[in-house]
């Protein structure tokens, strides 16, 4: 374990944190629970937004941009909207700072530039999204809407952790609109597929698709659908939610549409979104006491070349070396570094991309030249093996894809292995308290028991798992009857 680096069974809150600062993700801001995502961190954001933005291109979906203000009266239309996010909302009442004459040099807002609306900065764009569908929509034939955007929101948390809640992020959101609650509804469900298909295949987590409960909702939702990931500490992580809003926010803003009968009717809505949460996922479900554990699909490097050498005869040889294996990692389209950098030791290069999560690490000496071969590491197992350098492109792609595999067999693994079926209420409390996961448990269906169970012990309802089994049982609480199991945990 790194010494620089908190173990996860001392302090796991406190080794994430020593993660991602030390891994060069993200570092703290001037401004209270805000972040600076480092240019490694933001890589890696990237890596992941342009995967899913090809993902939402290929679903037929275009991306567009709106305001970062939403009038309050508009934010206020629909009220269980407003309602779920009020306490979160950032709010611009002036225009104009100017100087205070009492303090030298000191600024103070300037009470004669008050705006006529105040102006909510935006916790989610609904609103300022389907005051500007009402225009676009007149007839049928003007739907499907389907609109993404790549934005950043304010959600003014109290409680803030680095990539996990911060009082502004990015992310994507989704906003569609169309002509029939079937068509909404299978969108809502397209995309909870594709937010599936990235998480597990690119970030390789393994996630449960399920539909929240009433009181876990999207305020405003009819349905919320979700994807819930099982982090190294037993919490779960809600790594994605797709949600259908029925006629909702079309009755809010009164967007309706002239069907083919030429009858009025009010439009169907989806929203969906993915943050850089999944950031903070990544750190916590992959990555061990020695650093950062990337799959080489997102990770900003895939492949790292240290030289070692004495003298510049040597370094020469060894550097025309590398820039070779440089240009044949690139033709095959592996992200590679050459660390060709003389100010630090090998040794310390090779710590510091142990602690970056680099998939594959290469070390290339004199000798190693000299016998046609190299030394390959791979991150996530920490095997050491010498290999030719014939065919190591080749053998590198091979490796990638292989470690890939390997770090989702691994999530997938624990995963499985703490998921417990419990009966009793001793059984749910012995359980959690185990740092189990995810429990599965009856419930009677009530937001009374869901609430109750929640203040005796902070696990909620993750989902009610979309491939559920029907199953006749008993509340685990209270003892009524229960149609089938849900999932409950303690999450982030």
């Amino acid at each position: 374990m790194s010494k620089e680096i908190t173990s996860r069974s001392e302090d796991y809150s406190q080794w994430y944190n020593d993660l991602v600062i030390k891994g060069s993700l993200a570092d703290y801001s001037a401004v209270r629970g805000c972040m600076v995502i480092k240019p490694y961190g933001f890589a890696l954001w990237e890596n992941m937004r342009d995967a899913l933005d090809k993902m939402f291109k290929d679903t037929g979906h275009v991306n567009a941009y709106f305001p970062l203000f939403v009038p309050k009266s508009l934010f206020e239309a629909e009220e269980k909207n407003a309602e779920g996010f009020a306490k979160e909302c950032a709010v611009v009442t002036h225009y104009r700072l100017k100087s205070n004459p009492d303090k030298k040099g000191a600024l103070m807002v300037d009470p004669e530039a008050k705006l006529e609306e105040e102006l909510v900065v935006r916790p989610t764009s609904e609103a300022i999204i389907w005051n500007t569908y009402k225009n676009w929509i007149q007839s049928y034939r003007d739907l499907p809407i389907l609109i993404n955007q790549w934005a950043n929101v304010v959600r003014w948390e109290m409680r803030t952790r680095l990539f996990l809640r911060t009082a502004e992020f990015l992310w994507q959101e989704g906003h569609t609109a169309h002509s029939s609650a079937q068509e909404a509804v299978e969108e809502t469900v397209k995309m909870l597929n594709v937010y599936e298909d990235f998480v597990e295949n690119w970030m390789a987590l393994p996630v449960i698709k399920g539909v929240k409960t009433e009181s876990e909702r999207f305020a405003g939702a009819v349905d919320t659908y979700c994807i819930e990931a099982l982090m190294q500490d037993g919490k779960a992580l809600q790594a994605g939610t797709s949600h259908f809003l029925g006629q909702n926010f079309a009755k809010a803003f009164d967007v309706k549409f002239s069907d083919k009968e030429n009858k009025l009717d009010y439009v169907w809505a989806t929203s969906w979104g993915v943050s850089t949460r999944l950031i903070g996922a990544l750190v916590m479900a992959h990555s061990d006491d020695d650093g950062l554990i990337l799959p080489p699909r997102i990770a900003p490097m895939q492949v790292v070349i240290v030289p070692i050498y004495k003298g510049e005869d040597s370094r020469a040889q060894i550097n025309a070396k590398g820039q070779e294996l440089v240009n044949s990692f690139k033709a095959a389209g592996i992200r590679v570094k050459f660390d060709d950098n003389d100010n630090s030791r090998p040794g310390w290069k090779f710590a510091e991309y142990e602690m970056k999560g680099v998939p594959v690490r290469i070390a290339i000496g004199v000798r190693d030249l000299e016998n046609n071969v190299v030394e390959l590491a791979r991150r996530d197992t920490k095997e050491k093996t010498t290999v030719s350098l014939d065919g190591l492109t080749e053998r590198v792609s091979a490796l990638l894809t292989e470690i890939q595999q390997a770090i989702y067999n691994k999530a997938l693994e624990y995963r499985n292995s703490h998921i417990t079926k419990v009966d009793t209420w001793d059984q749910f409390v012995e359980t959690l308290n185990g740092k189990a996961g995810f429990i599965s448990a009856h419930w009677d269906g009530t937001a009374e028991t869901e609430e109750k169970i929640k203040e005796m012990t902070k696990a909620t309802i993750r989902c009610i798992p979309l491939d559920n089994e029907q199953e006749e049982g008993k509340c685990v609480l209270t003892g009524n009857p229960s149609k089938q199991r849900v999932l409950f945990a303690q999450a982030y």
